[in-house]
């Protein structure tokens, strides 16, 4: 299925005003206070840390990440490939993709997550109050094979935050930035471009307070990149992939990694593996900013402040939550539409699998006399790291449930 950035030109919801770089990076930030929460509810250790290094990860019923269990039940099911886009018109600095609801199936832009147990849509009637957005609400009285899921299920004791009324199952989800979601947990037949998927669960709220192989693509390009659901894909899609273990904690949200080091220009930066370990690291498709431990921030920042010094960047001041800022408004390359010479970054995991990120994630560009690092330091050395969509950018990044594997794969958009 194609993936799109949400205010992207090829998005199907790119008629709303884009927020303001302020207001993405301010709920960014919302946003990784709210995992390190959960991180930390569900490790109990290090603010962070992954209960067990040597574990793996059992999966999770995500919007976006097929489960081993769904794998299985469906043998026979030929991959399908998605369009994937990025997420403004929903509120947020994320991407989206378009999958069908019901029968007959109706069209929905749902944002692409990988940080969230559970999938949901804003339903019909609003009795409360509702999310703006731009396509019909789902009308579960119009699809024949929508079924609201019993309290008695193991589903429904499945879910984080659970109730009952009339026999029905009622889920909650909670996010970062305050928002809230309540509603019957329900299911029905889902439909990832021509292929479908029976009682598949999912969430419609009556009433809000808000509304695997993956390749992102950068915002701005009139590009998209995919989602893709089914063995088939990852097999496809890790012959070209840096592999690295899936780790587990003791919740099945989030997929961790082992980060071991960062390199910058070619060189790795003297960084101690405590650092790194004592945080633990997570991959996540709906956050912007990577953040990292500050004892390994520090490194990256001073080693790319002297590589863009060498260059003849001015620095600029900084912005929001990015501190490492230059002015590329001089730059006769920048002005033409061209491309700027930058430090080469690169992350590392365990095993040796090397993001080598993409120019077009390295900096965040708030206007050219604004351009940032797109790294962010945590708190703590004890808060868990993110690596984040911008850097993710252009990678096909593969989450193979079965060889309980995360691999990057460059070049894929």
């Amino acid at each position: 299925m194609p993936i799109v950035h949400q205010h992207g030109p090829c998005s199907p919801v790119a008629g709303n005003k884009p927020p303001a770089h302020e207001e993405i990076l301010t709920a960014d930030q919302r946003r990784v206070e709210s995992i390190r929460r959960r991180v930390y509810e569900t490790t109990g250790l290090g603010r962070g840390r992954p209960s067990s290094a040597n574990k793996l990860h059992p999966g999770s019923p995500s919007s976006t990440v097929a489960t081993s269990d769904d794998l299985t039940s469906y043998s026979g099911w030929p991959s399908a490939n998605l369009p994937a886009s990025s997420g403004s018109a929903l509120g947020s600095g994320n991407y989206v993709v378009t999958i069908g609801l019901g029968t007959p199936s109706e069209r929905f832009t749902v944002v692409f997550d990988t940080g969230s147990d559970t999938t949901w849509v804003q339903c019909q009637p609003c009795v409360a109050y509702c999310y703006q957005q731009q396509e019909p609400l789902f009308d579960p009285t119009s699809s024949a094979t929508y079924a609201n899921i019993s309290c008695a299920s193991p589903y429904c004791s499945e879910l984080d935050a659970s109730g009952c009324t009339g026999g029905h199952c009622i889920y909650g989800v909670q996010y970062g930035d305050g928002s809230i979601t309540v509603g019957f947990y329900a299911q029905d037949t889902l439909t990832l471009a021509h292929d479908t998927v029976a009682a598949f669960r999912f969430g419609p709220p009556p009433s809000t307070a808000a509304c695997s192989p993956t390749a992102l693509p950068p915002p701005r390009r009139t590009t998209t990149g995919f989602l893709d659901f089914g063995p088939g894909a990852a097999a496809h899609y890790e012959a070209n992939a840096r592999v690295t273990p899936m780790l587990v904690d003791d919740g099945p949200t989030f997929y961790y990694v082992a980060l071991t080091g960062i390199k910058v220009g070619g060189r790795v930066l003297p960084v101690p593996a405590s650092v790194f370990s004592a945080a633990g690291a997570l991959v996540d498709s709906g956050t912007v900013i990577t953040r990292l431990p500050p004892s390994a921030y520090e490194p990256l920042r001073k080693a790319f402040a002297a590589g863009m010094e060498a260059l003849g960047y001015k620095k600029a001041p900084a912005f929001s939550i990015l501190d490492t800022c230059y002015d590329l408004s001089s730059s006769a390359a920048a002005q033409g539409g061209g491309t700027v010479a930058l430090p080469t970054v690169a992350l590392v995991f365990r095993g040796g699998a090397c993001l080598d990120v993409d120019a077009s994630g390295i900096l965040y560009v708030a206007d050219l006399s604004q351009a940032c690092l797109a790294f962010a330091a945590n708190q703590e050395d004890t808060d868990v790291a993110i690596i984040g969509n911008t850097q993710q950018k252009t990678y096909g990044v593969v989450y193979d449930l079965g060889r309980k594997v995360v691999g990057f794969a460059p070049g894929a958009c």
